[in-house]
């Protein structure tokens, strides 16, 4: 009976590599089947957010866009009203088709509903980009049930019910080429969590999910990833603040929305096809501890 690769490899590493590999190698990432330009983003209701720069990012790209935004929200945490209707405006007048759809993604009923709507107007999606949270500061002691309730609705099963419907909407068999095309699904992250408990510790169970969307939804040609993009001002930021974050990066200084929005860019593209399963940090270095 013949040497396995491996123990060929361990006897003799010169003469390892096989002329017919023992597994089914991938086609190159470059040559795999390209997504639909179709891409839903939740959480997106300002224009100087994090969402709004991936918007526009993916626009540049040729993606036509479905927005999701809560209002209530931006009104209660950011103290401003959602301003997405001026974005969808600026996007629309580079050629790009822009459906907006609110919703309260608390609400089970919600993300199914939300991925339906994208995918009626814009027909069958080829990325999925979660910024949407809930995140109201609070530490071990003063955390209320219904405040840690609410961000677990929000970040974790929300983002569960959206990554299932849109894998859902692709048939098994994608990377064999007798479907459509998969689709690449990008999470936002965070591991910010002493005195913001409940958002770090859902943003943690955030990532294990979507992570494992890599493996089990691999026969449909759904890839995820995770991206902590470390401390980004869109505007919650005092002097101080941005200080004091800038000095705990090698260089000085603090990453903007536009650098979160060229590595989801790249995580979407063809290129970026081979990163899969992965928490990816980049936030130019910032020194912070797990917690």
């Amino acid at each position: 009976m013949g040497r396995s690769w491996d123990e060929a490899y361990r006897g003799n590493p010169v003469a390892a590599a096989p002329t017919t590999p023992y597994r089914r190698t991938m086609h190159s990432p470059t040559h795999l089947p390209r997504l639909p330009r179709t891409a839903l983003l939740t959480g997106v209701g300002r224009r100087r957010g994090i969402g709004a720069a991936i918007a526009r990012g993916l626009a540049e790209d040729g993606f036509d866009l479905a927005l999701n935004f809560f209002d209530d929200y931006d009104r209660r945490v950011h103290d401003e009203p959602s301003d997405v209707e001026l974005l969808a405006q600026e996007l629309r007048e580079s050629g790009r088709r822009v459906e907006l759809i609110p919703g309260d993604l608390s609400d089970p009923a919600v993300p199914p509903a939300v991925v339906d709507s994208a995918g009626a107007a814009l027909g069958p999606l080829g990325v999925l980009v979660t910024c949407h949270c809930e995140s109201v500061d609070s530490s071990i002691l003063d955390t209320t049930v219904e405040s840690f309730d609410r961000h677990y609705a929000v970040n974790v099963r929300a983002t569960w019910l959206l990554l299932k419907a849109f894998a859902e909407q692709v048939e098994p068999g994608t990377e064999t080429g007798t479907a459509t095309a998969g689709g690449a699904m990008v999470a936002l992250t965070s591991d910010h969590t002493v005195h913001n408990l409940p958002y770090g510790a859902t943003k943690g169970a955030l990532d294990r999910l979507v992570l494992a969307g890599t493996h089990e939804l691999a026969d449909r040609g759904v890839r995820t990833n995770v991206l902590n993009p470390g401390p980004i001002d869109t505007g919650w930021m005092t002097e101080e603040i941005r200080a004091s974050g800038a000095a705990a990066t090698p260089a000085g200084e603090l990453g903007g929305p536009g650098t979160v929005s060229d590595l989801v860019r790249f995580l979407v593209s063809e290129q970026g096809a081979w990163i899969r399963g992965q928490l990816l940090y980049s936030n130019g270095g910032f020194a912070s501890p797990a917690l």
